[in-house]
């Protein structure tokens, strides 16, 4: 028997703020995975052709490096681009999926390391169905590694590009003064943060008064937890300029 399947992961920060991450379905997820698999053991083969060489001397050797050689492939393509592209291989990006973390938080190396390693188990006895069987139980569509990692696989929502210079204007942003915190800003703040405080600025008058600023005190307080300005940066301005201030250095990377 099935869990009730979640279509929509709903989160909320420390702070209360709470987005929605929409779930990839089980077709996506098998279609990004076929992908990555032919890509896989297209390099595989090529590294095998490659290692080949070591059968003048044993082919035993060469096997057993041939082995090898598909592990290290495999393990560290799903790792090296996961970290790398924010969650995403080849496969996930093609189909518009990415990895996330089920609490919201920015993802960490160790969660995309833990994943990857459980995925051999996942895969087992074939075709992914521990894996599936885990998915099929899971609410949030989770295999194994999702679950020990505390990873959800969310889909990328196409939405049309928002217009900036109007929700944001042009006016001075006193952040932009110190690059270097502004660097470890963009590095420290989520996808789904970003994107939900963006809709809340453009949002914003349609909020009564009194939410509205209880709503941006709360985005506030939590992208000061993520970068530590000095007083004379952001002093005199309110909790809504700093937000707003924030999203323009995450989004516009205009000097």
């Amino acid at each position: 028997m099935t869990a009730k399947r979640l279509r929509v992961l709903a989160i909320r920060t420390p702070e209360g703020v709470v987005f929605s991450v929409p779930l990839a379905g089980p077709f996506a997820r098998f279609l990004a995975c076929a992908v990555d698999f032919a890509l896989i053991t297209a390099v595989s083969m090529f590294a095998g052709s490659v290692l080949s060489i070591f059968g003048l001397l044993s082919r035993d050797l060469a096997k057993a490096l041939a082995t090898l050689s598909y592990f290290v492939v495999s393990l560290g393509y799903a790792i090296a681009l996961e970290w790398g592209w924010r969650g995403q291989t080849v496969g996930k990006r093609l189909l518009r999926l990415r990895v996330v973390d089920a609490q919201g938080l920015r993802l960490q190396f160790h969660q995309v390391v833990v994943r990857n390693l459980l995925r051999y188990v996942d895969r087992l006895p074939l075709l992914y169905l521990v894996g599936g069987v885990a998915a099929l139980i899971s609410p949030r569509s989770q295999r194994l590694g999702d679950i020990a990692a505390g990873t959800v696989v969310a889909r990328i929502e196409e939405t049309g590009e928002p217009d900036l210079a109007q929700a944001l204007g042009d006016k001075y942003n006193s952040l932009r003064s110190r690059p270097a915190i502004v660097a470890r800003l963009r590095q420290r703040v989520s996808p789904a943060e970003a994107s939900v405080a963006l809709r809340a600025i453009m949002r914003r008058e349609q909020i009564d008064p009194e939410p509205r600023a209880r709503l941006f005190q709360e985005f506030a307080a939590r992208f000061r937890t993520l970068a530590d300005f000095p007083p004379e940066t952001v002093e005199d301005i309110s909790d809504e300029q700093f937000v707003r201030n924030v999203v323009d250095v995450v989004f516009r990377t205009r000097g």
